[in-house]
């Protein structure tokens, strides 16, 4: 049996531009944090049983990987040949579609998983590229490689993608006491919404000509932040984050809606700096 499991991300500032439309035009940039919360994938090899069988929200038993609803695990075990005598379960930390990364956490493990059920041990980057290739190329996500990137690799991470598809990570070395003022500045919401990030994506990804220049000024956040992170100053990444949200906001209609609007503006008004969805 085998156990995998890849962390959920929170993202900055420079998310978005990591869509292949606009980082083959200039680079993109996005700085993310893992954090403890994980989608766990477990792998069995069942060699009396002569079937394919899935467990997550539902249970899929099926003859041969083509008759599978999931998409991923599907287009995962034809691309790789995997057509009987597997199981495989998933579980998560926290729900899915809240803007966590865990679709994109969920491939990472996944890839890593069924590598590991073939012998073939994947590096984060090896594992990072697998999971893009399988969202973005097999499955046809409208999205950007960003969140495999960050949960392959784990950690704090200015992460960039280049116009050649190359992608460059490189950790942001904090101190123990920087990064603990950090955590201690922050705080997270559910706020009870979930949605598929492509139906954002689709709509942000046909604005990306009209929106070039947000896009740019988007990415040349990251070093910004980069550099009031290092120097601890916290009100200022507030004041980046909120500038950030506007900018993300105008990608899209799809972005944000009255009620997130609602709890931001009220969080704005009881003395945060800035903020994020």
């Amino acid at each position: 049996m085998i156990v995998i499991r890849a962390p959920l991300r929170i993202s900055f500032v420079g998310g978005g531009t990591d869509l292949p439309d606009f980082y083959r035009r200039h680079p993109g940039r996005v700085i993310s944090t893992t954090i403890d919360k994980f989608v766990y994938v477990i792998v069995n090899r069942t060699p009396l049983i002569d079937k394919v069988s899935v467990r997550y929200s539902v249970s899929e038993t099926v003859s041969h990987p083509n008759e599978l609803q999931h998409t991923r695990v599907k287009a995962a075990l034809l691309d790789l040949g995997i057509h009987r005598n597997i199981e495989i379960a998933s579980f998560a930390t926290l729900p899915a579609k809240t803007g966590l990364g865990s679709s994109s956490s969920f491939s990472v493990a996944l890839m890593k998983g069924l590598h590991a059920f073939l012998g073939k041990k994947l590096g984060p980057a090896e594992a990072a590229r697998a999971a893009s290739r399988l969202e973005i190329e097999l499955v046809g996500e409208p999205i950007g490689p960003q969140d495999q990137y960050a949960s392959s690799f784990g950690g704090l991470n200015v992460i960039q993608f280049n116009p050649d598809d190359t992608v460059d990570v490189r950790p942001v070395l904090l101190d123990y006491k920087t990064r603990l003022a950090l955590e201690d500045c922050m705080a997270v919401f559910f706020t009870g919404i979930t949605r598929d990030a492509s139906s954002v994506l689709t709509e942000q990804k046909a604005n990306i000509d009209k929106k070039f220049e947000t896009l740019k000024a988007m990415a040349d956040l990251v070093p910004v932040f980069e550099a009031k992170l290092l120097a601890g100053d916290f009100q200022g990444l507030g004041e980046l984050l909120h500038e950030g949200w506007l900018k993300k906001k105008s990608l899209s209609t799809k972005v944000s809606n009255q009620t997130i609007d609602d709890f931001y503006s009220a969080g704005m008004e009881h003395g945060a700096w800035g903020g994020k969805v």
